[in-house]
């Protein structure tokens, strides 16, 4: 293999992918053509390539994305210390996933590379392969310090709508006011999963369910008609989205007063929200991921596309870099930064784990 992780690294960090991944996604097909590999890029902008054996046995997918948050930052090196936009989140990864699918010829079953786009905003290219492969097991890159994290809470964003009845703040009697009733809609959302939620999970904790916006009103001697509080929901398993939803709905009726209406709506995504998952800690593919990385296995700390394809099999989370270090937040500041050694370390560790399972 003449694959120089470092080199596809530097001109990975290098091109901008914040606002459209054509570039990126260049550079990847070129990368994959220059090794004898043909991929296809399917009608969601994925890249997908497939390498087999002469035998029948599991089926492996590497998934990662290749867009990034702006602003793009630009490449920088230090010895072994790499900063710039992607670097850790998560060209750090892609790059230690490539080197893993060239390095390995399985002798039995299938390792497919699937790598998408649009993870930072809607999860569009990923949302496209749910249900797609038949695959045994998943690993996603991602920044967690080489551990292999096989859990991570889901998120779901949504507003409360509540709907009263407008009147002239003079006869406040006249109508039914949507601001006043926020107060127990507020505390029905404190007090959700003491009664309705699906309690602490042992390795996620408990869910959070948290009002981040609160808009309503529209003159100052006016009784306001409407009132709309957004909330953010981090759930653990076995909640379901419409789970949630519908568990919500029941909670915060039998609290608003009478008069009133409200209905519960999740927005701010086009596709699928990221549910919470939970892979079984002692699946083969975990055992021989921890073995070989020498990492924790333990919980992610984000939201991820992981949730998707873990409704199908066995998914963890695995890749050079960290989300947050002891001075801050790494992914997605200004001061992203990867060590090269854990790039090499990663894809060394899933090229190992491949060999072991597809052997």
């Amino acid at each position: 293999m003449t694959f120089d992780i470092e080199f596809f690294h530097e001109r990975a960090v290098k091109t901008p992918s914040h606002e459209s991944v054509a570039e990126m996604r260049s550079l990847l097909v070129e990368a994959l053509e220059d090794e004898g590999i043909e991929p296809t890029v399917d009608d969601a902008g994925n890249v997908l390539a497939t390498r087999a054996g002469d035998r029948e046995g599991p089926h492996l997918v590497l998934n990662t994305h290749i867009d990034t948050v702006p602003p793009h930052i630009p490449y920088e090196r230090d010895g072994e210390v790499v900063t710039g936009r992607g670097s850790c989140d998560a060209k750090g990864p892609l790059a230690a996933l490539l080197a893993a699918f060239l390095a390995v010829g399985p002798k039995r079953g299938t390792v497919t590379l699937a790598i998408t786009p649009d993870e930072e905003v809607h999860s569009t290219g990923a949302a496209a392969l749910r249900g797609r492969f038949d695959a045994d097991g998943f690993i996603v890159g991602e920044p967690t310090g080489l551990d292999v994290c096989t859990a991570a809470r889901g998120r779901f964003e949504g507003t409360v709508t509540i709907t009263g009845t407008s009147a002239h703040a003079a006869e406040p009697e006249s109508g039914d006011n949507a601001i006043a009733a926020a107060e127990p809609i507020l505390d029905g959302l404190a007090t959700y999963d003491e009664s309705r939620g699906p309690g602490e999970h042992e390795r996620l904790g408990r869910p959070s369910l948290v009002p981040t916006l609160i808009e309503g009103g529209e003159a100052p001697n006016q009784i306001p008609a409407e009132c709309v509080i957004t909330f953010d929901r981090r759930s653990v398993p076995p909640e379901t989205a419409e789970g949630f939803r519908t568990g919500l709905v029941e909670h915060l009726e039998a609290r608003l007063p009478d008069g009133l209406s409200l209905e519960v709506s999740f927005g701010g995504r086009e596709t699928p929200f990221l549910e919470a998952f939970a892979t079984d800690p002692g699946d083969r593919l975990v055992g021989a991921l921890a073995d070989a990385s020498g990492g924790a296995v333990r919980p992610f700390g984000a939201a991820t596309e992981a949730s998707y394809f873990a409704q199908e099999a066995p998914t963890v989370v695995f890749g050079p870099g960290v989300l947050a270090d002891e001075e801050g937040v790494v992914a997605h500041s200004d001061r992203e930064y990867v060590r090269l050694p854990e790039v090499h370390a990663a894809a060394d560790a899933v090229t190992e784990t491949l060999e072991a399972i597809l052997r």
